[in-house]
């Protein structure tokens, strides 16, 4: 699936002989990864092609004269393209060209070096893990220094991942965004320009099910474990009072198995909760807060007379979304379900493989917009 770049703004500078040249900054998920000028683009793709051929995206090819605005605009707009369907082979992301690349960039465009440092990695439970780095790591890597430190076996490690988290006031906390593996976290980190803000490791899977998998490892049920607490203590897992008294006699006995399972039972549990935002439905002005796992995105509206409506969206029925400007991270949490449901479809029935799962005969689209506060509906 495509990932979440763009290029929203860019700048004219001057080089070391007074000739101009256009600088574009790049933005992942929502956050600035990389400022790049066309010829670093373009050698780029040509390395690319060397290694993968004409599998490539069209590349937005060279002016040799002057551009006026509406080519430097259109030329904008193909390298947005063209990173957006460069990222789509997983081949092509895994591969050194592409990563080394990226790597580069972000170093060079925040001015940071190659070197050893140290690097908190936070806990759901509120401690953290020190680990050393170098400052070109990436995310990938960092996630198999921190499994290694914890004894996490690494073919359980595509079930976690890192996290930008912004530690608010009062305990509560944010979940900004998943660094991808190739992001460096040690600059996404420096780069974020957000108070509070950590690099966190927490599941990463938003089907509830999958917990059984991990039930064999003891490093794997410790890492759930602990954000289940978190998410029961932070109200965006939604116990009743039954289960809540449950979960609080076997969480004193320290019975990690048995609090997991009945965590199954829970609602919304291994949901993950979004920043509040507002809502245009059922009337404007709406506050809203998101809950996406387990199939569904779940909407709790608070309405005008402080009554709350709860909306949910079942995913099987999903068939596009539209995101705009800053919903990376609620469009991250249903491709992430998209997929486990393909897999698990897969594997049940092989012919599945390469079909869509989503029915044809009932579609909602989603639009987003966490900027004006808009979740609309549309059935066609």
């Amino acid at each position: 699936m495509k990932m979440h770049f763009c290029i929203p703004v860019s700048q004219q500078r001057l080089d070391r002989l007074g000739g101009r040249y256009v600088l574009y900054s790049v933005y992942l998920d929502g956050y600035l990864f990389c400022r790049v000028r066309y010829s670093q683009l373009h050698r780029w793709n040509e390395q690319l092609r060397r290694v993968f051929g004409n599998c490539l995206p069209p590349f937005p090819p060279k002016y040799y004269l002057a551009m006026t605005a509406s080519m430097a605009n259109e030329r904008r707009d193909q390298l947005e393209q063209y990173l957006q369907n460069v990222t789509v082979d997983p081949n092509m992301l895994r591969s050194d060209v592409f990563v080394d690349f990226l790597k580069l960039v972000q170093l060079d465009t925040f001015s940071i070096t190659t070197k050893t440092a140290s690097l908190d990695i936070f806990l759901p439970d509120g401690r953290n893990i020190q680990v050393e780095i170098l400052t070109s790591d990436t995310a990938e890597r960092v996630l198999e220094v921190v499994s290694h430190k914890i004894g996490l076996c690494q073919e359980l490690l595509g079930y976690f991942g890192l996290f930008l988290i912004q530690c608010c006031k009062e305990g509560k906390f944010s979940v900004m965004k998943k660094l991808v593996d190739f992001e460096l976290p040690y600059v996404s980190l420096q780069s974020a320009k957000v108070e509070d803000c950590k690099v966190g490791l927490r599941k990463w899977y938003m089907d509830p099910s999958l917990d059984s998998v991990l039930m064999d490892s003891a490093a794997a049920v410790a890492l759930i474990y602990m954000q289940a607490v978190q998410d029961m203590e932070k109200e965006w897992a939604k116990p009743t009072q039954v289960q809540r008294q449950k979960l609080e006699a076997l969480q004193k006995e320290d019975n990690q198995t048995k609090f997991l399972e009945l965590s199954q039972e829970v609602r919304h549990y291994g949901f993950l909760q979004l920043d509040p935002c507002t809502c245009d439905y059922p009337e404007p002005g709406c506050r809203a807060v998101l809950s996406v796992g387990n199939n569904e995105i779940s909407c709790c509206i608070t309405l005008p007379g402080n009554q709350t409506q709860e909306i949910i969206f079942q995913m099987n029925r999903v068939k596009c979304w539209q995101v705009t400007f800053l919903a990376f991270l609620l469009s991250s949490c249903l491709k992430k379900m998209i997929s486990e449901k393909m897999v698990k479809l897969a594997a049940e029935n092989p012919e599945m493989k390469d079909s869509c799962f989503l029915p044809r005969n009932k579609i909602e689209i989603i639009k987003v917009d966490c900027v004006f506060g808009t979740i609309m509906e549309e059935d066609l």
